[in-house]
């Protein structure tokens, strides 16, 4: 390689990194903003100068009661879920090298939703108890959909299709279930079911932040590793990598990421599957923008929060269904364009 290829490459490397720097830069601007708007809209409206004066310990007493006790621990919740999904989002989609393989998509959830539903329409559980048996389902799901996709090693092409597959028998479960199910069971459930940040604590901010402060060290180790998976299997054996046990150790952290989110917020639909692509294409990055697609996936979460709750007057949204109006299409979109492709444009 001549030295002006090396400097060629050096300053296309140069560039994408600082366009990245500047997508990231705003994309927490904008959702700093978005997190301030949040906390100022209500039936008691707050200007948003005196809420950003209220989270760095200026406010009066009546304004911190209303932004730090009523209204911080939702906005806080849909902040980290958002982030949890889409950091997931982008770690599944890498490790696969495939836009469908979001852990919404691919049964997760799912399975988190049919163990929820049980918990919830069976055993007559409420609040924490629910949780943890969605982050029960969730990891079991995952466990179910690693060792079904085993042959010699796991291959993208399998553990989506064993997911979809059983995403759809957990869904179906979770049918039956809300059969069965008095009314106002199954009311209760399917509230669940669709995602919401309605009624969410400090206990909720907690888990989170501790899965955060947890699983980011391994992130922060595993995402080079990511990087070279990417290559695909062959070339990462080639470079020395210890390719199933990377592979493994990336899907537990994903699968945790979305568990807990699920376990805060129900399965709110699309989030973990949009933000990855978009961030890529924000930041033109060749490998998995971690950073941008958390910041997006909390965006999402917040943006559509705040539609669900303002947006239709005295009618208050579930945040899940405003965030399937927005991955729906875009999933459609996906699929159009593969059987384009396959048929040949």
């Amino acid at each position: 390689m001549t030295a002006e290829a090396v400097q060629v490459i050096a300053r296309a490397r140069a560039a994408r990194q600082s366009r990245s720097l500047v997508v990231i830069v705003g994309l927490a601007v904008v959702v700093f903003a978005t997190f301030c708007v949040s906390l100022s809209l209500g039936d008691f409206k707050i200007p948003v100068i005196d809420v950003v004066k209220t989270l760095f310990g200026g406010g009066d007493h009546a304004t911190e009661f209303i932004v730090n006790t009523l209204r911080l621990p939702r906005a806080l919740t849909g902040l980290l879920v958002g982030t949890a999904l889409g950091l997931s989002g982008a770690i599944f989609q890498s490790i696969a090298r495939n836009p469908l393989a979001s852990p919404d998509i691919i049964g997760v959830t799912y399975g988190a939703s049919a163990f929820a539903v049980f918990a919830i329409v069976t055993l007559g559980l409420t609040g924490v108890a629910v949780s943890a048996f969605a982050i029960v389902g969730a990891v079991l799901t995952a466990f179910l959909m690693y060792v079904l996709a085993w042959r010699h090693g796991v291959s993208s092409y399998r553990l989506i299709l064993i997911g979809i597959g059983i995403g759809a028998i957990a869904t179906s479960i979770t049918s039956y279930l809300l059969t069965k199910a008095r009314v106002e069971i199954a009311q209760q459930a399917l509230i669940w079911l669709t995602g919401s940040l309605n009624g969410r604590d400090w206990s909720n901010v907690r888990s989170l932040a501790i899965t955060f402060v947890v699983l980011l060290p391994f992130m922060v180790f595993l995402v080079h590793q990511l990087r070279i998976l990417q290559l695909g299997d062959e070339t990462a054996y080639g470079l020395g990598l210890r390719v199933e046990v990377s592979r493994l150790g990336l899907i537990v952290i994903a699968v945790l990421l979305a568990a807990v989110a699920t376990a805060a917020a129900g399965p709110i639909g699309f989030v973990a599957f949009v933000a990855p692509p978009i961030a890529r294409r924000l930041t033109r990055s060749p490998g998995p923008a971690m950073i941008a697609s958390g910041l997006l996936g909390a965006l999402v979460v917040g943006l559509s929060d705040l539609i669900a709750q303002h947006a239709f007057g005295d009618t208050q949204l579930p945040v899940g269904v405003v965030t399937g109006v927005v991955g729906a299409p875009y999933l459609m979109f996906l699929l159009a364009r593969a059987n384009s492709v396959g048929s040949g444009g």
